[in-house]
């Protein structure tokens, strides 16, 4: 970061402050609202707020409007970050208002998987309303084979499988797929419709899509379906997918474009709404990945109020050295 020396003087003056420290401590574990913060450190909400204020104002954090809510995180631009997080790294390991934080923001983080767990739960076989506001499925799950193609590759990864649907869509195309979600009810739906469709190359697990249950660098395809919205840290989710990829793999990302129905964060359980493709690029990048295609799906023409779905495709930048003879490459359309 570089800056004039009155500048550097602000911005360490707002730094300088033992609940500024915290909440830039814990904003580096991800996006948190007012309510949030009020609820872990146990201060009024003027109070946050004006803590907030101070913190926007000298760079450290950003802020983002998502419908009647507003999230705060550490600000984007790198220089700024990697400030922030360095004053948060010089605080002692084990400081035990700082793991009172922390511990109080896993708890946080708990109730809001709880909540959509509990909506995952309740609506494992119907989808029908939300599914009435967006592009048909149908359209989506073409334009995802087309960019995969037609030849046949080793391993495919999703991540949120619900009911196992791109599993068995592209169970032609892998020798080994597996799914991983988080609730005992989608996993059991999934597992019937891949009985149900005979295939018997893909397998379903249960697990966190920030830590699935599977091994790293091992997979042609990587797939978050109409997943990110549910999820308090979907920058974490990408990168941790990037992981997961053989070099030259692909990641494609299937969401929602930015909208402003609240009511699917009440109802529903969205924790997002929507994301702009400059922010889906920020998060690839990160991920070690780069933005290869994007494409637009517009809802159906009877939807008053509807969604537009986003597809998003990123390629793992490392190359591919392999002897064609002996291993499948990644999936790509042949002439």
């Amino acid at each position: 970061m570089h800056v004039t020396l009155d500048t550097m003087v602000d911005i360490l003056k707002a730094a300088a402050e033992s609940s500024r420290l915290r909440i830039l401590a814990l904003l580096s574990r991800g996006d948190l609202t007012v309510s949030d913060l009020t609820d872990i450190m146990g201060q009024s909400q003027p109070r946050v707020s004006r803590h907030l204020k101070l913190l926007l104002e000298a760079g450290l954090i950003d802020r983002y409007q998502e419908g009647s809510w507003a999230f705060f995180r550490l600000a984007d631009a790198d220089a700024a970050r990697e400030f922030s997080e360095g004053l948060v790294a010089c605080v002692q390991d084990g400081d035990q208002q700082i793991t009172r934080d922390l511990e109080r923001l896993a708890e946080v983080k708990r109730r809001r998987q709880d909540r959509a767990g509990e909506y995952f739960s309740r609506n494992a076989a119907s989808w029908d309303e939300i599914r009435s506001l967006h592009a048909s499925d149908k359209a989506v799950e073409a334009a995802m084979l087309k960019i995969v193609g037609r030849r046949p590759f080793q391993a495919m990864l999703d991540l949120g499988t619900g009911t196992g649907r791109l599993l068995e869509i592209f169970a032609p195309l892998y020798r080994r797929g597996v799914g991983i979600d988080l609730s005992r009810e989608m996993l059991a739906v999934a597992r019937a419709n891949l009985d149900k469709a005979s295939i018997t190359n893909a397998q379903v697990r249960q697990g966190d899509i920030f830590s699935p249950p599977v091994e790293r660098d091992a997979y042609d395809l990587v797939t978050i379906h109409q997943v990110l919205h549910y999820l308090d840290d979907p920058a974490r989710a990408i990168v941790e997918a990037g992981k997961f990829l053989r070099p030259a793999g692909r990641l494609i990302i299937v969401d929602f474009a930015p909208h402003g129905l609240d009511f699917l964060r009440a109802e529903h359980a969205h924790m997002r709404l929507g994301f702009a493709d400059r922010q889906i690029e920020e998060w690839l990048t990160e991920a070690g990945l780069d933005l290869e295609e994007a494409q637009e799906f517009e809802p159906r023409a009877s939807a008053r109020a509807g969604l537009t779905v986003k597809l998003w495709v990123g390629r793992d930048r490392r190359l591919l050295i392999a002897d064609p003879a002996t291993s499948i490459q990644p999936a790509r359309e042949t002439a």
